[in-house]
């Protein structure tokens, strides 16, 4: 079982998860998974279209962003926009949970979120966001 940490009502993240873990997310009421993980990024990781395939047989929708070291501007944003128009809480992952949650954290410092409520936010999950979010 992997390890999803809440960040906000609308947010968890987690890292790597296993396929098996796509129907807990939905027992527990996840209604969307993003991934951001690229493909191949280390042996043995389930693939994008894998993980896609495990998510809708759940019934839950799916979205790829593979971040590839920080997120990109684009990136952060086109996290914000799948989560706006989520259909309930989104679980979003990564090898470790800090690339999902550092693309969380800057779509909504974009969209000018208090920097210091989401170090906070980021700090009960268990993550540092203090040195990527812009001050």
């Amino acid at each position: 079982m992997s390890d999803f940490r809440r960040v906000t009502d609308q947010i968890s993240v987690s890292p790597q998860i296993d396929l098996e873990d796509l129907a807990e997310a939905a027992r527990q009421g996840f209604g969307q998974v993003i991934n951001n993980r690229p493909d191949n990024e280390a042996p043995g990781q389930p693939t994008s279209r894998e993980v896609e395939a495990a998510a809708k047989a759940a019934g839950l929708a799916y979205a790829h962003i593979p971040v590839h070291g920080g997120p990109t501007r684009e990136q952060a944003e086109a996290m914000a926009k799948l989560l706006a128009g989520a259909p309930g809480p989104t679980l979003a992952f990564c090898r470790s949970g800090t690339r999902s949650i550092v693309t969380w954290a800057l779509g909504e410092s974009l969209a000018g979120a208090p920097r210091d409520e989401l170090v906070a936010a980021g700090r009960a999950a268990g993550y540092d966001l203090d040195a990527v979010l812009p001050r």
